[in-house]
């Protein structure tokens, strides 16, 4: 009989306001830096990746933050009678490339707080630069669990998920499919082996063993013979691949090609719609789960942000438009992800009066709860990682007329049911236990 099988669709800040006019009232940070406040444009710095392999993740953080802020502030762009000014860099996935364009944007730019990045690696590095700043960092689409875990600091958040969401979402349902034993097979980044953790984490707790230590296999890696023969070899009931980006689809091709899906199955995410087409990776009659997809939640909210862009938005590379007949951009894999992270921002933002300081923004985001593209969200103040609904889906038309519309819905798994274990080292509640504080 054939086995289902999970497809990935391949998962020093200083704030000094420069002005032309004189500033109507002012706030210092802990850094003794001047911030502009009070009616005064807020420049926020958006630091996405427009040009590297994780490309199409930025463009869907860059249009959904958009997007998001216009929703979240009724097309007026402007809160707590302050104007809103987005100045974006695309920092390319480099490191030294993402600070530098965070000094400038502080210095030179007058940014008062940063969001982004779509790479966990360099978020990561963002997070210690915002802490030693004292400002205020919205993490992006970056999903390694180590951002609201063993990296956590309280100027960081995250409305977006993390991969410790994903592996809890699917664990019981992929035992159940195909059995415990399994392999995992990662990029040797922080995202691969922050999601593999996670994936041992959730597997295990729910009874399924590991065959042996996790694969890294380098993200630049174009031929993936050895380390698939190896995959073939381990006699697992199925695998795990972590990967995000183009180069994703190599690796599945390739997987496809030496008849790894033959012997075992495969649990993964799902990827952003240019990956599904380009690399023909819609196949009928399989499974798997997603972070969100644009015809899966049933709201008007998500109504809204499918209609607006597919009136603004054009595919962002001309070799994607013949997946467009007709039509403009439906919303990506992380579209959803930015646009809920600006309705936090807008909230907390209302809620502070406009005051971006840490020392205002942090009890206004911390257990904030609200409605956005796939229901309820709500920010765990232990973790500041925000819990949301998550999705298993079959493919049901791998040619479908509306654009990826390849998918059906076979369960959606609560905020709740999908939650992560509080990693943050010195953060347990009364409601929540967290490991204790590395001086403890």
């Amino acid at each position: 009989m054939r086995r289902k099988t999970f497809l990935p669709i391949v998962f020093t800040l200083v704030l000094i306001l420069v002005l032309s006019g004189p500033v109507l009232a002012s706030t210092v940070n802990n850094t003794g830096v001047q911030i502009a406040q009070d009616g005064e444009t807020l420049k926020i710095g958006l630091l996405t990746d427009k040009s590297s392999a994780l490309q199409a993740y930025g463009y869907e953080l860059s249009r959904g933050f958009e997007m998001g802020l216009d929703y979240a502030t009724e097309g007026t762009m402007e809160v707590a009678g302050r104007p809103i000014e987005i100045v974006e860099r695309d920092n390319a996935g480099d490191v030294d490339t993402a600070i530098e364009d965070a000094r400038i944007l502080f210095e030179e730019e007058g940014v008062e707080f940063l969001v982004g990045t779509v790479s966990s690696t360099v978020t990561l590095n963002l997070q210690s630069f915002a802490l030693e700043n004292d400002v205020i960092l919205m993490a992006g689409p970056a999903a390694s669990p180590a951002i609201t875990s063993d990296a956590f600091n309280v100027n960081t958040f995250r409305v977006c998920r993390n991969t410790f969401q994903d592996a809890f979402a699917i664990s019981s349902f992929a035992i159940e499919e195909f059995g415990p034993s399994y392999i995992i097979l990662a990029a040797d980044t922080a995202f691969g082996t922050g999601t593999a953790a996670a994936f041992d984490f959730a597997l295990q707790a729910r009874g399924a063993s590991p065959i042996q230590d996790t694969i890294l296999v380098a993200f630049d890696t174009t031929d993936f013979t050895n380390p698939l023969t190896e995959v073939l070899d381990s006699g697992a009931d199925f695998v795990i691949i972590v990967w995000a980006g183009a180069t994703g689809v190599t690796l599945i091709n390739q997987a496809r090609d030496l008849g790894v899906f033959d012997e075992m199955g495969l649990l993964q995410g799902t990827d952003t719609n240019y990956h599904i087409a380009a690399g023909n990776l819609a196949i009928a009659d399989t499974a798997a789960y997603i972070v969100y997809h644009y015809t899966l939640p049933d709201n008007e909210i998500n109504d809204w942000l499918v209609e607006q862009s597919q009136e603004r938005y054009e595919p962002f590379l001309e070799a994607y438009a013949a997946f467009y007949p007709g039509e403009g951009e439906v919303p990506g894999l992380f579209t959803e992800c930015g646009f809920a992270t600006a309705q936090a921002v807008v909230a907390a933002l209302e809620a502070t009066e406009g005051d971006t300081l840490p020392e205002a923004m942090i009890p206004a985001l911390e257990g904030l709860t609200w409605e956005g593209p796939k229901g309820e969200y709500y920010i765990r103040p232990e973790d500041h990682q925000a819990l949301q609904p998550m999705y298993i889906i079959n493919y049901v038309d791998v040619a479908p007329e509306a654009p990826f519309a390849y998918f059906e819905l076979v369960q959606e798994v609560s905020g709740e049911d999908s939650a992560p274990p509080c990693l943050a080292p010195g953060r347990s509640s009364e409601e929540l236990e967290c490991p204790p504080a590395p001086d403890e």
